[in-house]
């Protein structure tokens, strides 16, 4: 199934989908294997039957609220975020509302905070949330580092272990699969992937023809799986791998040429966490409505495009001979996007 000109998706979010069309052609150039933008984007929200969305996200959980000085988004994706409204509001110093309406109740709490206010008090909770544009500052969306030394090889053989979940990494691990590579998915046992949950065609699309394996990752097995691997892609806190014995720069050290994906919602050195639609509204990346207020546009975008332009990134640094680890930052990426720099590809000298 491919999104056609006709979709109201693409219409929606057109000037933004060709700002992708110059990275899909360069991972072309990389690969030889074509990447239909549209399709990337909006092919979860066709599959699972989405209307394009207003202040409320397409799925449903993230919502766009006004604040004192612009507008903040607090996603309420996972039971445990909508249980910890009332300690959000407390935080706000919020009287809570005589209403079970979550957006009600978040409208009300934020209407005399900031939205730096709103988005720290949520992000406090363990909650995703940003204010509108807060990392639009230059930030760089990829990130490299020189661990290794380099070895340049081709796709053929090349071994992927994916630790990621959701959509981002699964996005750049299948596309690296199409290129050739053998991808290995891994599973914890006690937290499978949140997406199973989601649209089963669209899961299946991510991770077809890839290898899957659930591990106990108190077993202390982990380490012995990744070390099979030439790339690794992960969405996880430095410090949790590190528990596990999983330690980038050893991975990198340790044979020339691998290389490492690591995708956060701001950046390693930040522990916000961050889904695909907030990630999009920190960067700036909405669209707008007949007033002019902002609306969320497509489907989690900060998820699909950081996808692309992790997978993009992969095959330009293994080009290069790798020895990298690529640090890549939803936010950041939705920012790139939004600022239209469409002539300059996101990433940072080694």
């Amino acid at each position: 199934m491919a999104i056609t000109a006709a979709s109201p998706w693409t219409a929606s979010a057109e000037p933004f989908v060709g700002r992708l069309e110059a990275i899909a052609r360069d991972f072309t150039r990389l690969t030889g294997t074509p990447v239909d933008v549209a399709t990337e984007l909006f092919l979860r929200a066709e599959l699972a039957g989405y209307r394009p969305p207003g202040r409320t996200s397409a799925n449903g959980s993230c919502h766009l609220v006004p604040a004192s000085d612009g507008w903040a988004a607090v996603n309420l994706a996972r039971p445990d975020d909508a249980a910890a409204l009332p300690a959000l509001y407390a935080l706000l110093g919020a009287d809570v509302p005589d209403t079970e309406a979550p957006v009600a109740g978040l409208r009300e709490a934020a209407r005399e905070r900031t939205a730096d206010q709103v988005a720290s008090a949520a992000q406090l909770l363990g909650t995703p949330a940003a204010g509108l544009g807060s990392v639009r500052d230059g930030s760089r969306a990829v990130y490299e580092v020189q661990h290794g030394e380099r070895r340049v090889r081709g796709f053929s053989g090349l071994r992927v272990v994916d630790l990621s979940a959701l959509w981002a990494g699964p996005l750049c691990a299948r596309l690296l699969g199409q290129a050739g590579a053998r991808v290995t998915k891994v599973e914890s046992t006690t937290r499978p992937d949140g997406a199973r949950r989601g649209s089963p065609a669209f899961y299946r699309r991510l991770h077809e023809g890839h290898e899957s394996l659930v591990v106990d990752f108190a077993s202390g097995a982990l380490p012995a799986i990744v070390a099979e691997a030439d790339v690794v892609i992960e969405a996880s806190r430095a410090r949790a791998l590190r528990r596990l014995g999983v330690v980038a720069e050893d991975f990198l050290a340790a044979r020339p040429g691998r290389l490492w994906i690591g995708i956060t919602g701001y950046g390693r050195d930040d522990d916000r966490v961050a889904f695909g639609d907030d990630a999009a509204v920190a960067g700036g990346l909405v669209g707008r409505d007949t007033s002019g207020d902002p609306v969320f546009l497509g489907d989690a975008m900060a998820d699909p495009v950081t996808g692309i332009l992790a997978a993009h990134a992969a095959a330009r640094a293994l080009a290069e001979g790798g020895g990298r680890l690529v640090s890549v930052a939803m936010a950041n990426c939705a920012a790139w996007l939004a600022d239209g720099r469409a002539d300059e590809v996101p990433r940072s000298p080694c």
